[in-house]
């Protein structure tokens, strides 16, 4: 038996292919379009992450200025606690003023373009303490609660109004500058001061925080 060969039956259409040039260009096109839109999701996860960073960075730097702000609490409480200070006049050396200069600028934002009501931390009345382990700089000043210098006074200071008087039959209120008593025994006797300490902590990334703590000189 002698094989013919197949013929393709009249009127049925012969099958076409595209040119392989032209499927190479779509495809091209296409992952183009695809790695464009990958990078630019990189991109956006790489500056979250990157943001996530530096604020958790800032926290860090926060934390560590404020523990190191311990450090000068302890050492200005140093100085107020020693026996016979005289805490009635000034000592800027020591970083110690009797009066609370409630119009200094500390942070120098207060007032804005006016530089000459600044506290100039570098300066005299400033107390710096050498760098600590974790790269913070501490300086501080302590400020009476007094609107004048000499000896401590219920009516331009604040003070203690429990210290050295009688609870029974008199009550009495403190407010920054001014105290009174009603059926109390006078004059308070032994009066206990409160004192400003004033923070400024220089960190390692040029982070600077600012630190406030109200102590008073009374035995608990």
């Amino acid at each position: 038996m002698i094989a013919t060969p197949l013929s393709r039956r009249a009127g049925r259409p012969a099958w076409t292919v595209a040119p392989v040039h032209a499927q190479r260009g779509i495809i091209l096109i296409v992952t183009l379009i695809i790695l464009a839109a990958m990078t630019l999701a990189s991109l956006a996860m790489l500056n979250s992450v990157d943001t996530t960073t530096a604020i958790a960075g800032n926290v860090a730097f926060k934390q560590s200025a404020t523990n190191s702000a311990d450090i000068a609490i302890d050492t200005a409480g140093a100085y107020l606690t020693v026996p016979k200070q005289n805490t009635e006049q000034d000592n800027p050396g020591a970083g110690y003023y009797a009066t609370n200069q409630d119009a200094l600028d500390i942070t120098g934002n207060k007032t804005p373009g006016l530089k000459t009501d600044d506290l100039d931390w570098n300066g005299a009345g400033v107390v710096s303490l050498p760098k600590d382990a974790a790269g913070n700089i501490v300086s501080y000043r302590i400020n009476r609660m007094c609107n004048t210098t000499g000896p401590l006074n219920a009516s331009t200071c604040s003070v203690d109004i429990t210290s050295g008087k009688a609870a029974i039959g008199s009550f009495g209120i403190s407010l920054p500058t001014l105290q009174y008593d009603i059926n109390g025994t006078g004059p308070l006797k032994n009066p206990s001061g409160y004192f400003r300490i004033t923070m400024r902590i220089a960190g390692p990334k040029n982070n600077v925080s600012y630190v406030q703590a109200i102590v008073s000189t009374k035995a608990l």
